[in-house]
């Protein structure tokens, strides 16, 4: 064997393992968005899903928040390898960038402490 059979493996074999590189970052980047073919041939038109993923965002390499949809509630999930953890429910949908009115009520003993504390710093 020569050493242009030898210069040729290696070239196709950096090939190989190059595209395998490509295809394990592509899946892992994208993998979770791309659509399933199974569920898309095997769906049927007229039936009403009550479960449903609205969005996923990737946080890092291990971690991912998804919010999911079960009739007609939200609720907010933290998945890891370890497990699933629930970070928010009954979630209100509403317009993008609407902010929900907050009526801000203290007790009233926070009212009289920082009354206590205003008196005080007059002193």
């Amino acid at each position: 064997m020569s050493f242009a059979t030898f210069l040729n493996f290696f070239m196709a074999l950096a090939v190989v393992l190059g595209l395998i590189g490509i295809l394990a970052w592509a899946g892992r980047r994208f993998g979770n968005n791309m659509p399933m073919l199974g569920s898309v041939l095997g769906r049927r038109k007229n039936v009403t899903r009550r479960i449903g993923v609205v969005e996923t965002i990737a946080i890092d390499g291990k971690h991912r928040l998804v919010l999911i949809k079960r009739d007609q509630i939200e609720h907010l999930v933290l998945l890891d390898p370890t497990g699933a953890v629930v970070v928010e429910t009954n979630i209100v949908k509403g317009a993008p960038g609407e902010k929900p009115e907050r009526t801000e009520r203290r007790p009233k003993a926070a009212e009289k402490q920082q009354a206590e504390a205003a008196s005080w710093l007059e002193r």
